[in-house]
C-alpha cells in the first residue's frame, strides 16, 4: 500500500460513513478499502474506527488523523496541478447532484458539450430534488435552485429563475382572465408543494405594490413538471419556475397571467465542500454551468 493510497481511503470512509461507500467512491472493493485501513491502523499503533456490525464510530485518533490528513491530500492534489499546469486535461469521475426537472430540461441537453470538451472525465449525474450529505454520498458538485443553508459548504451563485402565474387558454376562456391578485382567490390553483410559500402567493404590481393572496387548490404535486402539465390540462392557475414554462408558453399551451406582476425569484448555485484546493475537474464543471446559464 502507498502511504497517499492509505490517506485517501481513511478520508473517504470518515466521509461516507462506510467501507462500502467508500470502495464505491475510490472504485476499488470494499476488502481492498478495509485492506488499507488496516494496515494504517497496524502501522501507527491506534484504532481509527470502532466498527460494529450496525454503525462505524470514528476515534479520538481517527477524527486527528482524518483533520490532519485531508490538508495534506489537498497539498498534494494542489501539487500536481501546478506541476502539470495546463498542459494537464482535467480527468477522473465527477459526480453531481441535480434537482430532477433541472437535470431533465436543462442540464440532459447540454452535458455531451461538456463530456466533448473534457475527454478524460467521466460524469454520474444523480437526479434528485431531496437534501443531500456531499461529504457521505461521495458527490463532488450539487446543483440546486433555491436558498443555500449549510456553512460547510461553498455556494456559487448561477442565475436566478422567476416565477410566473400561468394557466391553459382553455381553462382562461372558460373561467375568465384575472385582472388584480385578488382575482385569483376565486380560481382554481395548483400548488407546488416543494416551495415553502404554500397557499400563500406573493405577488408584486408593476409600481411595487406587495400583495399575499391565499389561493383555493384542489390539487398539489412535489413536483414543478408536473404541476405545468395539470396547469396544461386545464387545471388552473400555476405558479411555476420560468424557465420550466418558457416553451411551453411560446407555443401557446400555456398564458400568462398577471404579466405586469412579479412574485419569487429563486437562485440557480453550484454548490462544493469548503475545502482551501478545488480539483481541475470541479473548476471546470462550475465554469461549464456559469458559461451556459448565467445569462
Amino acid at each position: 500500500m502507498d502511504s497517499l493510497d492509505g490517506l485517501k481511503t481513511v478520508i473517504a470512509v470518515v466521509e461516507t460513513g462506510s467501507f462500502t461507500t467508500a470502495s464505491e467512491r475510490l472504485m476499488i472493493s470494499k476488502a481492498l478499502v478495509s485492506k488499507y485501513v488496516g494496515e494504517v491502523e497496524d502501522k501507527l499503533g491506534v484504532r481509527l474506527f470502532n466498527r460494529t456490525t450496525r454503525r462505524l464510530a470514528l476515534t479520538d485518533a481517527g477524527k486527528t488523523y482524518y483533520e490532519r490528513a485531508l490538508p495534506l491530500v489537498e497539498e498534494y492534489e494542489e501539487l500536481l496541478d501546478s506541476v502539470t499546469g495546463e498542459q494537464s486535461a482535467p480527468k477522473g469521475k465527477l459526480k453531481i447532484s441535480v434537482p430532477v426537472t433541472f437535470g431533465e430540461m436543462q442540464l440532459s441537453p447540454v452535458i455531451n458539450k461538456f463530456l466533448t470538451t473534457y475527454p478524460d472525465i467521466q460524469v454520474n449525474i444523480q437526479l434528485t430534488d431531496r437534501r443531500i450529505d456531499m461529504l457521505e454520498e461521495g458527490v463532488d458538485v450539487v446543483i440546486r435552485i433555491g436558498g443555500v443553508d449549510d456553512s460547510n459548504m461553498v455556494a456559487r451563485q448561477i442565475n436566478t429563475y422567476p416565477l410566473i402565474l400561468c394557466a391553459s387558454p382553455a381553462y382562461l376562456d372558460q373561467h375568465g382572465y384575472p385582472k388584480t391578485p385578488n382575482d385569483i382567490t376565486s380560481h382554481s390553483c395548483i400548488v407546488d408543494s416543494n416551495f415553502r410559500i404554500g397557499k400563500q402567493w406573493p405577488l408584486v404590481s408593476p409600481n411595487g405594490t406587495v400583495e399575499s393572496i391565499e389561493v383555493t387548490t384542489r390539487v398539489s404535486a412535489n413536483s414543478p413538471r408536473a404541476v405545468m402539465e395539470i396547469a396544461k390540462s386545464g387545471g388552473g392557475i400555476a405558479l411555476i419556475p420560468e424557465f420550466i414554462v418558457q416553451d411551453t408558453i411560446a407555443q401557446g399551451l400555456l398564458v400568462e397571467v398577471l404579466p405586469g406582476y412579479t412574485t419569487l425569484e429563486f437562485g440557480l448555485f453550484a454548490i462544493f465542500p469548503h475545502r482551501r484546493y478545488l480539483s481541475k475537474k470541479i473548476r471546470c464543471f462550475i465554469d461549464f454551468m456559469i458559461d451556459e446559464f448565467s445569462s
